[in-house]
């Protein structure tokens, strides 16, 4: 694609709403257990704290699955293409969501959540880098973002399909979208600077190139850590709002699904405005670090919750999610900082990473509340994950209008 061609694509086009619809699904699936967690294990026959425990587990498991899959699917996004990567990915979850629907206990549960989460881990990180790759440098970040703010609100969809539906039909639902998305898949072309470099002699998808230079690697572990705090916020203090929510006292009952709903409503609207805001400032770091101050300021808003409501803890958690509404441009600057034949490798896998330190994230909550009580070792996690992105941010480099047509070299 020349450069003229390329600037035919808005911030509105094809590319990138076929991506955001994608993204859509993605998060549907991806938060519907979240969603439907208490209702889907009391039906399995789970009551009392093991709804909890066994719900800990399935989302570490799930976790797992996207940090497998990130990999899998990010060194192929290199090797065969963008977008043999959407459509492997899209059948995979589809099929699994589906299966989801039709699981009779908590093992085969946890298995296809697995299954499902290999799916999951493919969509966000290939659109994101088909999208960086077709449009112009000066529309990167607010394409990018439009991706991730359209396809945020699937998570506020599966909320109100949940409460329509039984929660194996919200399984196939989300297996239905999937694949009617394939259809739409086909209207959208391979990046032309993938296809340029498939005809150069260099290694593409090599992972452990990562790894085998400091730079490339100091870039990389950084990528991941700026964005810890995302899934610190949805898989802690989200997630299990409900047990915060008994902790801090409050009488009404909470609802998960109702907290995932009201966060990733407000994620969605944080998503498209740091697009703007990075291209206002011209500055991707400095965008950053002013969500970072906005969720540093929600999280200790949720930690002085005492004798609060539930309605409160809803606003909370909207705030929480327009703060950690970081993840587009988080992706995006994983994408800018590597070359065409490692990109789609870093903007897949490094997102997945940080879905993967999930289960880090709880096993140090867990591992804090063997000396501390609940709402304290929450606390002290979020610090922890907070101090860290905003080091990782420090140290990384600024990518706002860097040109992607580069490759890495050994």
């Amino acid at each position: 694609m020349t450069s003229s061609m390329q600037k035919q694509f808005g911030i509105l086009s094809l590319p990138v709403i076929v991506g955001a619809l994608g993204y859509f699904v993605d998060i549907y699936d991806l938060l519907l257990f979240g969603i439907i967690r208490r209702q889907s294990l009391m039906d399995l026959g789970l009551s009392g704290d093991a709804i909890t425990t066994v719900g800990e587990n399935i989302i570490s498991i799930q976790m797992g699955g996207l940090l497998l899959g990130g990999i899998i699917w990010g060194v192929m996004g290199d090797k065969k293409g963008r977008l043999s990567v959407l459509f492997g990915s899209i059948i995979l979850y589809s099929l699994a969501n589906i299966a989801n629907g039709m699981v009779t206990n908590t093992s085969q549960y946890a298995i296809i959540r697995f299954i499902a989460g290999v799916g999951l881990a493919g969509e966000l990180g290939a659109g994101i880098t088909l999208v960086s790759e077709l449009l112009p440098k000066e529309k990167r970040g607010m394409a990018t973002s439009m991706v991730a703010g359209i396809g945020l609100t699937g998570a506020v969809v599966a909320y109100f399909i949940s409460r329509e539906f039984d929660w194996r039909v919200c399984y196939y639902i989300g297996g239905a979208l999937g694949l009617m998305l394939l259809v739409l898949r086909i209207s959208v072309f391979e990046s032309s600077m993938f296809n340029e470099v498939k005809k150069m002699d260099v290694r593409r998808g090599d992972f452990t190139m990562f790894f085998t230079n400091k730079t490339r690697f100091r870039k990389y572990i950084m990528s991941i850590l700026i964005g810890l705090p995302t899934w610190y916020v949805i898989g802690v203090l989200v997630t299990f709002a409900d047990k915060f929510g008994k902790e801090f006292g409050i009488k009404e009952d909470v609802s998960p699904g109702k907290a995932i709903m009201f966060a990733y409503a407000a994620i969605s609207v944080g998503d498209v405005l740091i697009g703007f805001v990075s291209q206002w400032i011209r500055s991707r770091k400095k965008a950053l670090y002013i969500f970072f101050v906005i969720t540093a300021i929600f999280i200790a808003l949720f930690f002085l919750q005492k004798d609060g409501s539930a309605e409160r803890m809803y606003i909370i958690c909207a705030g929480l999610g327009f703060g950690t509404g970081f993840w587009a441009i988080f992706v995006t600057m994983a994408a800018e900082q590597f070359g065409t034949n490692l990109r789609a490798t870093a903007a897949t896998t490094v997102p997945n990473m940080v879905r993967g330190a999930l289960p880090l994230i709880i096993l140090l909550f867990k591992w804090l509340r063997s000396f501390n009580d609940y709402i304290t070792a929450g606390l002290i996690t979020g610090i922890v994950v907070m101090v860290i992105a905003v080091v990782a941010t420090i140290l990384s480099d600024e990518t706002f209008g860097k040109d992607l047509k580069y490759v890495e070299v050994v």
